[in-house]
């Protein structure tokens, strides 16, 4: 009798963290935190941008209101809507099939909604592979970096800052150029920031390896390091990989990144080798308590780990899990389940 209690509270625990608190209509979700806590979650479905809103760290969700509308925008293969928050502002981007990047600002202190800014490529129709990232500082400060093709119609990894007091985003400038002519074209790039010091980590394309490359700002992004290959191996390949990893800034300034190959989830830090997690794919990288937690898929299974642990927990099914520390070392976990966009703390 035990042992069938014991089954049964391990088979409700299991079902428990599957099960979504929040489920709306959509794909390509993106989370962030502002400096107060709350917590935005974005989607896409079809032309359209959402936004629900928790106060109570992921307990509930309000109602989506519409961010904005971008006609033919690109939605799915981590190509969709992209969120950052900071202290008085939250910013979203999205990408037409044109290769037009609109965003979308919202001021935490005013009840006027989200507001339609117009273009951040100063040149227009050069992002067409519709693969960015944003991010942001404590001050305010935004930073966006996306492949970009007026150089020769070669994808490369372009940059740009933005303050909404100046109320424009700064001149695009070309971060990294391959010297084999262009990056991967299929992967995103990421970016991460910690007060002066920006990071970007993407996919390159050298003599046929498709491996991860970074390369460091010191100066909010006024200029870049040298690109820094990451880990030991290397990876020939005369295809498209379509995942392009994630990093972060931990506590103590330090950088982990998190990044697939053959298969394969690797957790490397710039400079050291690569570690070997689990078999996956479409991975990203959180922070919590001070550790670092890594999500990822495998045939459909959700699944998430903490660096430094042999202990791999099952989220459920579907796609695209991110996740986010929560007060009290919780965690938010959105992913997209078929038309759903769903998220769950654990």
């Amino acid at each position: 009798m035990r042992n069938m209690f014991a089954l049964l509270l391990l088979c409700f625990i299991s079902f428990n963290k599957a099960t979504a608190q929040a489920s709306f209509q959509g794909h390509q979700p993106q989370v962030a935190k502002d400096a107060s806590g709350v917590v935005r979650l974005v989607y896409g479905r079809a032309d359209s941008i959402f936004c629900s809103t928790s106060t109570d760290a992921g307990k509930t969700f309000s109602k989506p209101i519409l961010v904005g509308i971008v006609p033919d925008m690109h939605l799915g293969m981590a190509r969709g809507p992209q969120l950052a928050s900071s202290v008085t502002y939250s910013l979203v981007t999205a990408i037409d099939k044109k290769g037009e990047i609109h965003y979308f600002i919202l001021n935490h202190r005013t009840r006027q909604g989200w507001k339609a800014m117009g273009f951040l490529n100063d040149q227009r129709s050069s992002a067409p592979e519709g693969l960015m990232n944003i991010a942001s500082d404590k001050q305010d400060h935004f930073y966006a970096v996306w492949l970009d093709t007026r150089m020769g119609k070669k994808n490369n990894i372009y940059f740009s800052s933005f303050t909404p007091k100046s109320n424009k985003w700064s001149l695009n400038k070309l971060a990294y150029q391959s010297p084999d002519g262009h990056v991967c074209e299929c992967c995103r790039p990421s970016i991460a920031v910690d007060g002066s010091r920006v990071a970007i980590m993407f996919r390159n394309w050298l003599m046929g390896s498709r491996d991860l490359y970074l390369i460091r700002s010191e100066n909010n992004g006024i200029t870049f390091s040298a690109a820094q290959k990451l880990g030991a191996g290397t990876w020939k390949l005369n295809a498209c990989p379509m995942d392009g990893g994630g990093l972060i800034f931990n506590t103590d300034h330090s950088i982990s990144t998190i990044w697939k190959r053959q298969g394969t989830v690797y957790y490397a830090k710039p400079g050291s080798n690569e570690v070997e997690l689990a078999t996956g794919r479409d991975c990203s990288i959180s922070l919590i308590g001070g550790q670092n937690v890594v999500s990822f898929s495998d045939n459909g299974n959700l699944k998430i780990t903490y660096v430094g642990t042999n202990k791999v927990t099952d989220v459920g099914k579907g796609s695209y899990l991110k996740t986010i520390g929560l007060p009290e070392n919780k965690l938010l976990l959105v992913w997209e389940d078929g038309e759903q966009v769903k998220a769950k703390t654990l």
